[in-house]
């Protein structure tokens, strides 16, 4: 591929795209370890994120945008970045000695989005998952040094299950973007209409599509968890703190009845904290 020489014009600046650290379970979980790692996860982060932002807020083509950053990701993988985020992400490559082929299927996945914007099935949206959701947990795994086949398989069901959730949260913000997130199989299932997204409460039958994807995302959930137990120290809580963001942004779905068009149902702190200490706690019981 040739290489775009020039940054995108509105492009975000890296102090833009970090500022939203505070707020996503993905760096709220790395807080719990050392700075090394911290860093790595960060600057993994900061990567991802600024592929979020040139695949759904850049003016212009957003395919052409997409395409410079992976060329500068290359250059990253070569010790020649630009960017001050790829600049940043160059130590983590060489220190972590990460493969470049997860960092390809998240702008791969923000591709898509410019020319997909709903899936029929769950297999359809599934195959998604696995380049917008599922390459992150492998190259955490990668910074921690623990990645093998089998952890990235339940790696991979966690990550999906995140990402189904996240989903399942946004399913109006999707939908004023002009994109849908839920199967349209489930919404047929249940007698739902893609148009109902635009609405100010769910009726029931989304809530029961909501419902639906929310269970599905639990057992996505319950298939990764041995990986926690085939973790020790500091990364096994971090990664058991992803999952339980999972549980307990799950949970403030269920709270408030499934109606995610009233308002993004949203997990407190005390909550997170406890679906931790629950999900630290059952994975004991299984290596018991």
């Amino acid at each position: 591929m040739s290489l775009i020489a020039e940054q995108p014009i509105g492009a975000p600046a890296p102090d833009a795209v970090m500022a939203r650290a505070q707020t996503e379970n993905f760096p709220v979980a790395s807080r719990m370890l050392p700075r090394r790692e911290r860093r790595h996860l960060l600057a993994i982060y900061g990567f991802a994120r600024l592929v979020d932002e040139l695949g759904d807020s850049v003016a212009g083509d957003r395919l052409a945008a997409l395409d410079w950053l992976e060329g500068e990701l290359d250059l990253a993988f070569q010790g020649r970045a630009t960017h001050p985020l790829l600049v940043g992400l160059q130590d983590t490559l060489r220190e972590c000695r990460l493969p470049r082929e997860p960092f390809v299927r998240l702008i791969e996945a923000n591709r898509r989005d410019q020319v997909v914007t709903r899936y029929e099935t769950w297999e359809q949206l599934r195959g998604y998952c696995s380049l917008s959701a599922d390459p992150v947990g492998e190259l955490v795994l990668g910074v921690f040094g623990v990645a093998t086949p089998r952890r990235v398989a339940l790696s991979d069901s966690i990550c999906t299950a995140l990402q189904l959730t996240e989903h399942c949260q946004d399913v109006a913000e999707d939908f004023a973007a002009g994109r849908v997130y839920l199967p349209l199989e489930d919404l047929e299932r249940f007698g739902a209409d893609a148009a109902e997204l635009a609405g100010e409460r769910a009726s029931g039958p989304l809530r029961e599509v909501l419902a639906f994807e929310v269970s599905r995302a639990r057992d996505l959930l319950r298939a990764g968890m041995p990986l926690i137990g085939e973790l020790r120290g500091r990364p096994r809580l971090g990664v058991a703190a992803f999952l339980a963001g999972g549980r307990s942004a799950l949970d403030a779905i269920e709270r408030a009845g499934y109606d995610v068009l009233a308002g993004t149902p949203r997990a407190t702190r005390s909550r997170s904290a406890l679906a931790l200490l629950r999900t630290l706690a059952e994975a004991g019981r299984r290596i018991g």
